[in-house]
């Protein structure tokens, strides 16, 4: 293992995670001897929409996947309405290889407790939810623990610090479904029924949680409020690029000597990152990685120096997503990982569409075929014709999201797949998954 080079170290930026390694930094002593809610006595002191418009000037986009750019969205929010205003916090984090928002909120859950008080103040919402998975039971105990602390500090609740500002600051454990990740399909959970997308229009930023304007924006996102406020939009531009500015959280896993989160400025590449990271375990060599979860199309080892941002990655063909890098190497079957995926997906469809209900059950079918050593040449088409058919034309992103892995795998790894059907490769699968399968 070598050592990073000065300029690759360079492009560590702890922001979100400097507290993360400090003495019970959970905690809010400890988080207030670190700069904890100067921020929101600084906003406090400003005008609601003068802060939307400093998340405006940041560029800050949102960390959850999508990367809409937050103060944006914030503005959407009618004023002078006569309706309850809500911020929902989607903390729902449930896909494959990521895992940047659960230690967020372990390690430092009272940096999204500022956020959520800010961000509240912004857009004239007195009510606000954090939305976490019902496995997450350590994150949640933090959280619980961390909003407690904050009521008794005044913090939350009536009148916080003086400034006739009220809110009152829910956590929400679900029932652990992935579809409930989707914004609306959250809120639906949220109010009581059953975890399923919404149509959209209305948005929810005018009928949302209980019909009412409401900012749904992940835990990432409110989490980079406070500093934001304290170190100004200009500050936090120097670091990233000119349309994705800031740090972001980088989930590593897979084959490689050091896995876990780097916060690095947004543009940093796969290659300086493995540096960081220890390089990939010895007798492994980098063959494909995720660059967000695994809903983004897969990358190959060629794409090793395209910017981490949102814009190089999409032009690379791909989606920076949740920045969650699951390394393979050469090790590793591009083919056998695809069809796992394929059955998180399909085991987590709502089913409330039917291309995203029926076209992963039957991918999942072709894909057991395939690997048995029962496939065929027209298996190949009739993947790509059931992703058409798919992606697009299903009620939300799950279903677009299924369909990633299994066209960027067909395009970079073919032989692969061929090398099963042809009898090249030894079957990974028994003939049995065949029989009765579910």
């Amino acid at each position: 293992m070598t050592t990073p080079r000065p300029e690759t170290l360079a492009k560590l930026t702890p922001v979100l995670t400097k507290r993360w390694l400090s003495p019970d930094a959970w905690r809010i002593g400890t988080y207030e001897q670190l700069d904890g809610y100067a921020a929101l006595r600084k906003a406090l002191k400003a005008h609601p929409d003068d802060l939307i418009q400093l998340i405006k000037d940041s560029g800050l986009r949102g960390r959850g996947g999508a990367g809409f750019p937050t103060g944006l969205k914030w503005g959407f929010i009618p004023q002078g309405d006569g309706k309850p205003h809500y911020l929902v916090v989607n903390a729902d984090e449930g896909e494959p290889g990521t895992c940047k928002d659960l230690p967020l909120m372990t390690h430092d859950p009272h940096a999204l407790v500022e956020g959520v008080i800010i961000a509240s103040y912004a857009i004239r919402a007195s009510r606000a939810y954090i939305y976490i998975r019902g496995e997450a039971v350590h994150a949640a105990r933090r959280l619980r623990n961390a909003v407690q602390e904050a009521y008794d500090k005044g913090y939350l609740g009536r009148n916080i610090l003086r400034s006739g500002f009220d809110l009152e600051l829910v956590v929400h454990s679900g029932a652990g479904a992935y579809i409930c990740g989707e914004e609306t399909a959250l809120l639906d959970s949220l109010e009581g029924f059953r975890g399923q997308p919404r149509l959209r229009p209305p948005f929810p930023a005018t009928h949302g949680l209980y019909a009412s304007p409401t900012v749904v924006n992940n835990v990432g996102t409110i989490a980079s409020v406070p500093p934001i406020v304290l170190g100004g939009a200009d500050w936090w531009k120097t670091m990233g690029t000119e349309k994705s500015s800031g740090p972001m959280i980088y989930s590593l896993s897979g084959r490689i000597v050091n896995p876990g989160q780097y916060e690095c400025t947004m543009g940093v590449t796969l290659r300086e990152l493995l540096e960081l990271a220890g390089g990939m375990q010895p007798g492994h060599n980098l063959r494909f990685w995720t660059p967000g979860g695994s809903s983004t199309p897969l990358l190959a080892a060629e794409h090793m120096d395209v910017p981490l941002d949102f814009e190089g990655v999409a032009a690379a063909g791909s989606i920076l997503g949740t920045t969650a890098m699951q390394i393979f190497s050469d090790q590793d079957c591009p083919v056998y990982a695809t069809y796992r995926w394929l059955e998180f997906y399909h085991h987590e469809s709502c089913g409330k569409c039917t291309p995203c209900r029926e076209g992963n059950y039957w991918m999942v079918r072709v894909y057991r075929r395939i690997l048995s050593g029962q496939g065929t040449h027209e298996d190949l088409d009739t993947l790509l014709d059931t992703c058409d058919n798919i992606l697009g034309r299903s009620f939300c992103g799950l279903g677009d999201g299924a369909t990633s892995s299994v066209t960027s795998s067909l395009q970079y790894f073919k032989q692969d797949y061929l090398d099963y059907i042809e009898g090249r490769t030894a079957p990974k699968l028994s003939e049995k998954t065949l029989v009765g399968a579910h």
